[in-house]
């Protein structure tokens, strides 16, 4: 193999007696001296490549890679193709290192558990972060992540080890045992197929496959979401996304109206059948109804996250959603700029008798229930959304309908808000947009519904012969307040220089906290309200994909777009190509430093709705000027 990264000793690839004897020789000194070990070191089946050192023992975890020649490693070559096998296989072995990491049994790796209820690494003698191991895995979600690469010719884990220290001096025998001696186990475990199970590594990936199968075939069949019989859909508590134990849950089943039966290209696990009957939730538009706490969000949330795989044993695996579904809600205080929110809010009145307030072009730091939600909704379509999912509990409700009583009372001349339920129809049938509403206290809905399924103690009935019959005999009284025909959401152009990453004396400074927070900058943008970001690697992945959109695609020039600016939309796709071509990788924060080899950092992929939802609630963000002339 070719030598990535030069040591310090010349041009001779150094090995591991040569790490131990730099080790020995710094023992004791400060800190700092720990960077002479940066550099590849060669071991008997691996090259350990030690990328970055941290400042201290307190500070982030230094970066390592353990790269395993292919011929070493021995995965099954068919396990190994591009695309989903090769995503879920190196989702396997990330949680095949954790369980080495944290001293599992070595042949019995499993699936691994979430860090959200597991510690992430193996905690080591020193001070601060000293001899602990970190590699990034997954929760429930199988994601596209840079924690473990497999090359053709290779099989590279990303880790982080804090090196070990006694306040601020190296601890030279600690330091040896757990780079000499600790690594070769955990490759040893992890990594190497003779001390895997390769039943559990097929059924993993299998699992995977089958998911995304069923997932590229739900367009042309006519549905936005398939749920199997047997799925176990409510979660272990409101803060867990793992399962409830099966013993109290009850497990779904399709009502005999709404099922189906779809084939999958590898073996179910349970009974070696590839056929799976369940629901199928069709295009148009879908209620889902009953009383309180029978399972209507809990329907909702598997609905939500099913846009990605989930691993075997999740009871979830095979719930599968169109990928473009997007979870809407309102969120009071978001900053919206630019939105042209007037096909659900006309003209608002302005303070102390200004002019009204446009809509084709609204911006606020601060927006309401009712805005934020409009806003929200043409920023998904704006950016190629196929389907909304909705919760009337965390919905405006002035937004989403309103009565007869309140328009006999209220005059449309004085209301600028036309409600959700006189654009759906609309939604479906001019733009193909598709709906799920969760609905438990507004029958208005019952008139444009396509399917309603009632939810009553966790059982799914199919209840839309009862709901159009009730619908029928017992009108709701209401006007279709509408006053224009729909039209397609008008596209916007973010402005590059909106996203300054100086802060302080630092030109660039980009950070995450958790999955919830960003710090662009001054900026701190809070994604709380993004229930389909998942894992807090997507977070720092769209932290650094904001950059790199903001300095590489935002120019016309960079796009082949000559003088005119980039739609968000065509931003979204180029940065999409970027990962497909070049993987995570494009977004380590040294990219085009002369470091084209080296630790990408802890990232998985997300999706561009999440992307976008960033920068639309960025309040540094500026658009180009509207078509019009007015300002955005």
């Amino acid at each position: 193999m070719a030598v990535d990264i030069q040591t310090r000793i010349g041009d001779l690839v150094a090995d591991a007696q040569t790490l131990e004897t730099i080790l020995d020789r710094i023992d004791g000194r400060g800190y700092k001296s720990y960077s002479e070990i940066r550099g590849r070191f060669e071991f008997e089946r691996f090259s350990l490549f030690i990328d970055h050192i941290q400042a201290d023992p307190f500070a982030s975890p230094s970066k390592l890679r353990l790269r395993i020649p292919a011929r070493e490693a021995q995965l099954p070559e068919a396990l190994t193709a591009p695309g989903i096998r090769r995503i879920a296989l190196a989702d396997f072995l990330a949680r095949a290192l954790q369980k080495a990491i944290q001293g599992g049994d070595r042949k019995q790796p499993g699936p691994g558990t979430s860090p959200r209820h597991a510690p992430r690494g193996a905690r080591g003698p020193g001070s601060g972060k000293s001899g602990r191991i970190f590699i990034d895995v997954g929760g429930q979600e199988i994601l596209e992540r840079s924690a473990v690469k497999i090359h053709p010719d290779w099989v590279e884990a990303r880790i982080e080890l804090g090196l070990p220290a006694a306040g601020r001096r190296i601890l030279a025998r600690e330091a040896r045992h757990v780079l000499t001696h600790r690594l070769p186990e955990i490759v040893e475990s992890g990594l190497l197929a003779e001390n895997l199970s390769i039943p559990a590594m097929h059924a993993f990936v299998e699992c995977a496959e089958n998911q995304e199968s069923i997932r590229s075939r739900l367009a042309g069949l006519g549905w936005v979401a398939f749920v199997a019989d047997g799925a176990l859909l409510p979660r272990a508590s409101g803060a867990s996304e793992l399962p409830m134990a099966s013993a109290d849950a009850v497990l779904f089943r399709s009502p005999e109206s709404l099922a189906v039966e779809i084939e999958v290209p590898n073996p179910l696990v349970e009974s070696g059948q590839r056929t799976l009957r369940g629901m199928a939730i069709r295009k148009g538009i879908t209620l889902i109804v009953g009383g309180g706490y029978h399972g209507k969000s809990t329907l909702l949330r598997a609905l939500e996250t099913s846009v990605y795989p989930h691993i075997p044993g999740d009871g979830r695996e095979y719930v599968v959603a169109d990928r473009n579904l997007v979870k809407i809600r309102a969120e009071d205080g978001r900053s919206v700029t630019g939105a042209d929110i007037h096909a659900f809010i006309d003209s608002l009145p302005g303070n102390a008798g200004d002019e009204q307030v446009l809509t084709r072009s609204f911006s606020s730091p601060d927006a309401s229930g009712s805005t934020s939600q409009a806003a929200n909704i043409v920023e998904a379509l704006e950016v190629g959304a196929q389907g909304l999912l909705l919760d009337e509990d965390t919905s405006a409700t002035n937004f989403m309908v309103r009565d007869a009583r309140m328009q006999r009372l209220v005059d449309r001349a004085h209301e600028p808000i036309t409600p959700f339920v006189d654009r759906i129809r609309e939604l479906h049938d001019r733009l193909g947009i598709s709906s799920i509403l969760v609905m438990g206290g507004c029958g208005d809905y019952f008139e444009v519904a396509d399917t309603v399924v009632m939810m009553r103690e966790y059982a799914a009935l199919d209840v839309t012969a009862e709901a159009h019959r009730i619908a029928a005999e017992d009108p709701s009284g209401r006007i279709k307040e509408s006053r224009s025909p729909l039209e397609p959401i008008t596209p916007r152009s973010p402005l590059a220089d909106s996203f300054v990453a100086a802060r302080g004396r630092r030109e660039e400074k980009i950070s995450t906290r958790g999955r919830e927070l960003i710090l662009y900058g001054e900026e701190s943008l809070d994604l709380r309200y993004l229930s389909q970001l998942v894992d807090p690697s997507q977070t720092r992945a769209i932290a650094y994909a904001i950059r790199l959109a903001s300095q590489e695609l935002m120019g016309g020039a960079n796009m082949g777009l000559q003088d005119s600016a980039p739609c968000l939309l065509e931003i979204l796709e180029a940065l999409e190509t970027i990962l497909d071509e070049q993987g995570l990788e494009a977004l380590d924060l040294r990219r085009g430093r002369n470091a084209p080899d080296r630790h990408p950092g802890n990232l998985a992929r997300p999706r561009r709705y999440e992307l976008a939802f960033a920068i639309n609630r960025m309040r540094s963000l500026r658009v180009h000027p509207a078509p019009n002339g007015a300002s955005q």
